[in-house]
């Protein structure tokens, strides 16, 4: 009986069909399509799924971050790096010239602090040379590279191991490139001068000027061997500073 139903239903809806009854199209035109009729109850495939918990939203957040916000992470984090190395980079660049420019000024601080202790020192004693010359009590030049800028005698060299000699000691600055050295004797006449001790580098000029009775001279000439200038004024032309003047006073006895 079943089969003879589902026999009479098939050849009813190709009856209909042959007549252009098709029943889809009838249920459209009054009105009775299948997702109308869900709606008119309440049922629609966007609610039941929300009902349900299945929105799309929910889905994707439950799947973690999309590939949109994963690569605007990445691009943020990628800035934010950036901009951390660059300042770190500026920092570090920043800290090496400071340090840079403060160990130039306690370079000129030191050679400020030894040319005041030993011309304030200087003394009025002529010296012989290793060939026994006698040489005048100072000398003085311009400060011309690779020649004598000051050579003298000062007082007042220490002599913690009481060893055999004078506290008398003989002195000399140069130019030497771009290093101004200071030499030393260790004995006073005769003898041949130690190496030389380098007081600063980076120098690349040097002009020194001698004061005598109220007037400057470019270098030291005097009728008395054992003369000396009043006061010495002693211009450095340093790398990445410029020119400083320094002035010093000469036979005053008192040191920094």
């Amino acid at each position: 009986m079943n089969e003879h139903r589902g026999e009479h239903g098939s050849d009813f809806t190709r009856r209909s069909a042959e007549h252009g009854f098709d029943l889809t199209q009838r249920s459209a035109e009054h009105g009775f399509t299948p997702v109308r009729r869900s709606a008119e109850h309440g049922f629609t495939p966007v609610r039941r799924s929300a009902e349900h918990g299945f929105t799309p939203v929910r889905r994707s957040a439950e799947h973690g971050f999309t590939l949109v916000e994963l690569m605007i992470s990445l691009l943020i984090f990628g800035m934010l790096a950036a901009a951390g190395v660059g300042l770190l980079g500026f920092s570090v660049r920043a800290q090496e010239a400071a340090q840079e420019r403060l160990d130039e000024v306690a370079a000129i601080r030191r050679v400020g602090a030894i040319l005041t202790s030993d011309l304030a020192q200087a003394a009025p004693r002529l010296v012989r040379d290793q060939d026994g010359i006698r040489q005048v009590a100072f000398i003085g030049d311009g400060g011309a590279a690779d020649a004598i800028a000051l050579n003298f005698v000062r007082r007042g060299w220490s002599n913690g191991a009481m060893a055999a000699r004078a506290s008398l000691q003989r002195v000399e600055y140069r130019l030497a490139g771009d290093r101004l050295e200071r030499r030393t004797w260790p004995m006073l006449d005769g003898a041949a001068p130690a190496k030389p001790a380098i007081v600063m580098r980076g120098v690349e000029a040097m002009t020194v000027r001698y004061r005598r009775k109220g007037e400057w001279r470019d270098r030291w000439d005097s009728v008395r061997p054992e003369a000396m200038p009043d006061a010495v004024e002693m211009v450095l032309d340093v790398a990445g500073i410029g020119a400083v003047r320094m002035l010093f006073l000469t036979g005053t006895g008192v040191g920094p």
